[in-house]
């Protein structure tokens, strides 16, 4: 996966926060992220979502009640998360959850722009 040298964080801890749909991970450069499992869900890393290449992404809309079912881990540099909607194909390596984590508040106001453009809803 991309990112992951010697200097990439490692999760030191993730818990899955069920009752507030949260997943929080804390990272060994002593950052610390809660993310939203509907934010995990609508930027998430698989081709499904992302496209094959820039411009190919594909806007997720009526993610707002999302839940996660389960988080597999992948070797030692991933987790596997498998969604209520039936999304289970991307692979969320540790370079990118801490990317998320460290972007959640522009990426977040980057989507809701998105979704008001395109007249969709996380309904």
């Amino acid at each position: 996966m991309a990112g992951l040298d010697s200097k990439t964080p490692h999760p030191t801890r993730i818990v899955v926060h069920r009752q507030s749909r949260v997943l929080e991970v804390e990272f060994d450069d002593g950052n610390t992220f809660r993310l939203p499992f509907e934010f995990l869900r609508v930027y998430s890393p698989s081709a499904e979502v992302r496209g094959h290449g820039p411009g190919q992404e594909v806007l997720q809309s009526g993610k707002r009640k999302v839940d996660l079912l389960g988080l597999e881990p992948v070797g030692n540099y991933a987790v596997q998360p498998r969604f209520s909607d039936g999304h289970a194909t991307g692979l969320y390596s540790w370079d990118y959850l801490h990317w998320l984590g460290a972007n959640r508040e522009s990426l977040w106001k980057d989507y809701l722009q998105r979704l008001e453009a395109a007249g969709a809803s996380r309904e």
